[in-house]
């Protein structure tokens, strides 16, 4: 049903943009044009309902959202291919939420002396996505409320991190000026696999270090009774 309604979107921004000289980023104008639509009767009406309501929508925003910062990373002068980039990622998240994934959300957050307020784990060298592994009590994430335990970190500052060693990411954010802006997707249960995979490491490198004491006491004592002997 949403693939449907986000092929309807598609097709009434270059048909609104082409009929008025519009741009649909401003869900307002985007409204007021369908609207104008309505009352010349050249779309059915409940098509034109759909369409609004889906304007108006939760899942909308976010996309609309992902659409107006990557394109607000690229130069004016910036080739085409970097344009087409841009515009397949957020394509790809209209399709994923369609299909009831998560998508992208745009988060900005103060860069103050106290920091982030959150902490990364994950990384390429650990074979695994860069996650917010926790929201620090009383923090700016926590404050700010737009990031969650459980995001994967796609991009910072427009500079994406997907597929990058965990350093890499955490320099970007040590970087940053004043503020910062996160492209995050909300999966939680990645984490949890994650996290479960970390402590089976754990646990197995303790029981590694266990065995090498008792070993090790074994050793002390076999040499104390020869000694003695």
């Amino acid at each position: 049903m949403r693939v449907r309604v986000w092929a309807l979107f598609n097709w009434s921004r270059f048909s609104l943009n082409a009929q008025y000289g519009y741009s649909l980023k401003p869900s307002g104008l985007a409204i007021e044009l369908l609207e104008k639509l309505q009352e010349s009767g050249e779309v059915p009406v409940h098509k034109l309902q759909s369409l609004k309501k889906v304007l108006q929508s939760e899942f909308c925003t976010a996309i609309r959202e992902v659409y107006q910062y990557m394109h607000e990373t690229i130069t004016v002068n910036g080739c085409p291919e970097f344009r087409a980039r841009a515009t397949a990622k957020a394509t790809v998240a209209a399709f994923a939420a369609s299909e009831g994934h998560s998508h992208p959300r745009v988060v900005e957050l103060p860069k103050t002396d106290e920091g982030l307020g959150f902490n990364v784990m994950g990384g390429k060298e650990q074979n695994s996505p860069i996650y917010i592994s926790r929201i620090i009590p009383g923090g700016v994430a926590e404050r700010h409320g737009g990031l969650k335990r459980g995001d994967q970190l796609l991009s910072v500052n427009g500079v994406s991190v997907e597929g990058e060693h965990h350093e890499k990411a955490v320099e970007l954010l040590k970087a940053a000026k004043d503020s910062v802006k996160l492209v995050v997707r909300y999966t939680p249960k990645v984490l949890e696999e994650m996290e479960a995979r970390f402590e089976k490491l754990r646990t197995a490198r303790r029981r590694q270090q266990q065995q090498l004491l008792i070993q090790q006491q074994q050793q002390q004592q076999t040499a104390q009774q020869n000694h003695m002997s």
